[in-house]
């Protein structure tokens, strides 16, 4: 063979790069999964070391890896060593002596909640409002963290127009609206300053959420995450414990199928999944008490059963909730006896029942 054919470890790692954890939108080499890489003689060889539960996913990373550098002009022959590993197991609650996996990080803060989407538009962030503000009300001291760092709007539902303050020890202090302690990146940021950041920067925003605010003593910290499945959903599951994820969609199929994606991935790093929320459910007419399906019905919960999570409840369609949104009040704050708020506090009942609070 001559020299000219040889492949270079750029254009090794550059096909090792379309190959992505599966139910994940990133790749192993971001993760850091390929080590000792040794290409020689049209051999190429590395370590694939992976830290999973499931030992068919990285069998099935290596058969792709395998497959993918063979038809790489040059090469003849690929061996893969696989290194599996299994995630540290969370200790026990309770457990005297034995630190959380997180224990640098949020000490004081007893669970960790996410709230997630597969897709956008399907109301995540509005869900999570009303949910931190719902654990509020059920007496639960609670904190909302605003992870989505291309779109955060946490400032603008909860009415916030004030900025953090940096507190002695240097940590930013959240706002408190409505009884619950919020931080967003849109604190720190212009309106209409779009946010152009690459993978590594939203990763370092997450890290700072999470180490750098004063967050203080919280039964629940409530995290709005981005739609879909990202760089801040794995930083996130990556630096600390969480209790737990809730999963919002809407009753169309299209928006069910990326439901399943955003559950896959939750249960490939070990996150528990404590249920489907079903948002934008139904409409029923306040004259004539007539209800209307206008997006479908019911998928969220047969969802539920067949991927075998709580359904955590149906959350009806009215005007006010957007109204509410834009105005800076959370339906659970401006309506607190309305059919949409009291779907909220069962929904929080179901988080706080599923987690033992």
């Amino acid at each position: 063979m001559s020299a000219a054919a040889e492949p270079t470890e750029e254009k090794v790692l550059e096909v090792l790069r379309t190959i992505r954890f599966p139910g994940l939108s990133r790749d192993i080499v971001s993760f850091g999964f390929v080590k000792d890489l040794e290409i020689g003689g049209g051999n190429v060889s590395f370590r694939l070391e992976v830290q999973t539960s499931s030992p068919r996913a990285a069998e099935e990373i290596r058969r792709d890896a395998t497959e993918r550098l063979r038809s790489l002009p040059g090469v003849h022959a690929v061996t893969i060593r696989l290194d599996v590993r299994e995630p540290a197991p969370a200790p026990p609650r309770g457990a005297v002596g034995v630190p959380p996996p997180d224990a640098a990080l949020l000490p004081e803060v007893r669970f960790k909640v996410a709230v997630a989407s597969g897709k956008g538009g399907v109301g995540k962030s509005t869900v999570a409002a009303n949910l931190a503000l719902s654990l509020s009300r059920l007496g639960q001291r609670v904190g909302l963290m605003d992870s989505d760092i291309y779109g955060p709007s946490q400032q603008m539902m909860m009415g916030i127009d004030e900025k953090p303050f940096i507190n002695e020890a240097n940590h930013i202090v959240p706002v408190e609206r409505f009884g619950v302690r919020v931080m967003s990146l849109g604190f720190l940021m212009d309106a209409d300053q779009p946010v152009i950041w690459r993978g590594p920067m939203v990763m370092k925003a997450v890290e700072q959420f999470l180490g750098d605010v004063e967050w203080g003593k919280l039964d629940f910290l409530v995290v709005d995450l981005p739609p879909g499945t990202g760089d801040a959903q794995l930083t996130l599951t990556q630096k600390i414990h969480l209790s737990g994820a809730v999963i919002v969609t809407t009753p169309q199929d299209v928006a069910l199928i990326d439901a399943r994606k955003g559950l896959a991935m939750f249960q490939k790093v070990n996150v528990p999944v404590l249920g489907i929320v079903e948002n934008m459910s139904y409409y029923i007419c306040p004259k004539c008490g007539h209800r209307d399906e206008i997006f479908k019905h019911g998928g969220g919960e047969r969802t539920a059963k067949q991927l075998h999570v709580p359904f955590l409840g149906a959350i009806p369609i009215d005007p006010k909730v957007a109204l509410g949104g834009d105005a800076g009040v959370p339906i659970v704050a401006a309506e607190p006896k309305s059919p949409v708020t009291e779907a909220f506090l069962a929904v929080a009942e179901a988080v706080q029942k599923g987690l033992g609070a």
